[in-house]
């Protein structure tokens, strides 16, 4: 290989450290006057040749906390540098590769393998302070002081410590590690964390005030939705009335809390409740000639239920040539009331007295077309 000639039957991994200087030799004077592209072939023998070689330096370290495949691939990068950079009039191959490489294996250690970001200066301090800590525990009989390696490094005591806190930071603790004895508890269950509920304190303290402004009733309502979890089914269940009037007053209360948050003076809450507003539907009967209309406005529930199925009974009762049920004041309509609707076309259906639902709201039609009365 490389044009040597050798007596030796063994084979050029077994070799090894003797040859490499010879290889080395052969390969440069084999390159003189080649092309690029030969010069390329020639190297990569001579790299292959070398790598047990790199592989022998590699593992000197190994056992350090770094994986041997690591370290083999960083003493083959080094193995690689060394053979761009030979010069044959310089000496050795061998001393040189050795150099090279175990200098980025050093590096690999000093710049990779940190557990966090240390500074350089940090860094060669720790080096140096591990070294001092070891002569001086043997001159002594024990582990220096700060202040003996302080005056062994001519360096303030300061710094020295600053150098022992970094040290840890080369193989960090595992926040997963367990925290000793028979506990299941983790070393992270003992690192705080930021709390962001912290941003939103004023927001708490201004609105707690705010609450105190309310009724009663609005205040128990969102004290249930927004911190028992209940639903406005079970809220509305609970105070008698319709769900769509929980879900108005929940509106209120809250565009009521948004506007006072927002303003210097909370502006003042409004009383007064209509019919409606009470969970109570409008529900008028009137007689147009040979028709009669049953007007109906606000929300038709449970509450307001009965109410309806009473008015268009009445009405078809009566045998008019049409009955018309008027819904466009009509915000909404819960199971409650279009039982209701149900009740009234059955009995119009019994009697043969035509029934007509008329100026249906978008929302109300929704709840109809579900229940089949569109």
């Amino acid at each position: 290989m490389f044009g040597q000639t050798t007596t030796s039957t063994s084979s050029p991994t077994e070799r090894g450290l003797e040859d490499l200087d010879a290889a080395a030799l052969a390969y440069a004077a084999r390159i003189e006057g080649l092309p690029p592209e030969r010069r390329q072939e020639a190297r990569d023998d001579l790299v292959r040749f070398a790598l047990p070689f790199a592989g022998r330096l590699a593992r000197r370290y190994r056992g350090r906390g770094e994986p041997l495949e690591d370290l083999e691939q960083v003493a083959r990068l080094g193995l690689v540098n060394a053979v761009d950079r030979y010069d044959p009039e310089r000496g050795s191959f061998t001393a040189y590769a050795a150099i090279t490489i175990v200098g980025e294996i050093k590096r690999h250690f000093r710049d990779r393998t940190w557990g966090v970001h240390v500074p350089r200066r940090l860094r060669d301090l720790i080096l140096e302070v591990g070294q001092a800590t070891a002569a001086l525990t043997s001159e002594l009989s024990r582990a220096p002081t700060v202040a003996e390696l302080a005056g062994r490094l001519e360096t303030p005591e300061e710094e020295i410590l600053a150098a022992l806190e970094s040290a840890a930071g080369y193989s960090p603790a595992s926040l997963n590690a367990p925290v000793g004895g028979e506990s299941s508890a983790e070393f992270g269950d003992l690192v705080g964390e930021s709390d962001n509920a912290l941003e939103s304190v004023d927001d708490r303290v201004t609105v707690s005030g705010l609450l105190h402004r309310l009724p009663w009733r609005e205040r128990r309502i969102l004290a249930m939705r927004f911190y028992g979890n209940q639903t406005q089914a079970e809220i509305a269940a609970r105070f008698g009335i319709s769900q769509m009037h929980v879900s108005r007053l929940l509106s209120r209360a809250l565009t009521w809390l948004r506007q006072a948050m927002l303003a210097d003076a909370p502006p003042p809450w409004q009383n007064g409740v209509t019919e409606a507003e009470a969970g109570q539907p409008r529900i008028s009967v009137k007689q147009n000639g040979d028709r009669v209309v049953v007007e109906v406005g606000g929300d038709v529930g449970r509450d307001g239920a009965d109410r309806l199925r009473r008015a268009m009974l009445e009405a078809v009762t009566g045998q008019p040539a049409e009955v018309v049920v008027d819904l466009v004041g009509a915000g909404g309509v819960d199971a409650g009331g279009i039982a209701a609707l149900a009740a009234g076309r059955e009995a119009a259906a019994r009697t043969g007295v035509p029934l007509r639902l008329t100026r249906v709201q978008p929302a109300v039609r929704r709840s109809l077309t579900a229940a089949g009365l569109a």
